[in-house]
């Protein structure tokens, strides 16, 4: 069933009840988007419909790749077949050194962070391409880009995401198809809450970027939009840190 006026675009936003994905859901629906998104918990869907009734939204995994080809044929039927940009704000957060993380650490890391954005990317490319036109924005880390200590599982995910990024922009860019990257530092969101919880680690936290604090969902979605965006049409194959200088400003920690 088709949902969709025809004359509104369409953002579909993998990882939709997260921080970061329902910060750019809800910057993208001012600007006229119909917004449609998934994630693994179905009942934090539920918010979702509260915030944005008007968003469709479905359960899926995005590790399994059966799922993600079922949920990206589920939207496109209720939004007429037509995607305009897609959103991957799927990962996870594993901080420890090599030598402490299991084989089942290390899979499940690559499994959220990589496999899912590369499930993801294959599903949503193949109707851009018809269409001829879209914009997919990736999500990495400043992990990927500062060597970071207890990062090495999520650093090299998060890099596998940047490769893919890249190599996609030049496959899809004759489609005029769009792939760019956004690679934050610390941001503020249900999946940091266990670093920021404590005092010491909040302190510990700030301290470790130049700016002095860690970000807010709505900073990075501010960059995802312009990217979605007709302002953003000259961009593809890109990777933008919004990490508060973390990734190039090197400093002493003041905590």
């Amino acid at each position: 069933m088709d949902n969709n006026n025809s004359d509104k675009p369409v953002a579909i936003i993998g990882g939709i009840s997260g921080g970061i994905g329902l910060a750019v859901a809800k910057r993208l629906q001012a600007d006229g988007y119909t917004i449609a998104g998934f994630a693994r918990d179905a009942a934090r869907l539920d918010t979702i419909t509260e915030t944005l009734p008007e968003a469709i939204v479905l359960p899926a995994d995005a590790t399994d790749p059966a799922a993600v080809n079922k949920v990206f044929a589920d939207l496109l039927e209720k939004t007429g077949g037509r995607v305009d940009a897609y959103v991957h704000a799927i990962g996870s957060i594993l901080l420890k050194s090599a030598h402490t993380i299991s084989d089942d650490e290390w899979s499940n890391t690559m499994r959220q962070n990589l496999d899912s954005a590369f499930y993801c990317l294959r599903a949503v490319v193949k109707p851009m391409q018809k269409a001829g036109h879209g914009s997919i924005v990736l999500i990495s880390s400043v992990a990927a880009r500062a060597g970071l200590p207890a990062h090495e599982a999520i650093a090299a995910a998060k890099a596998g995401v940047q490769g893919l990024a890249l190599s996609a922009a030049a496959s899809y860019v004759s489609r005029n198809v769009r792939v760019n990257v956004v690679a934050p530092g610390l941001t503020e969101t249900p999946m940091a809450k266990p670093l920021l919880s404590s005092e010491q680690g909040r302190k510990i936290s700030e301290a470790m970027h130049p700016l002095g604090r860690v970000g807010q969902s709505d900073e990075i979605a501010a960059m995802i939009r312009l990217l979605v965006s007709t302002e953003g049409e000259w961009i593809t194959g890109q990777v933008f840190s919004i990490d508060g200088g973390l990734s190039t400003i090197h400093q002493r920690p003041k905590i």
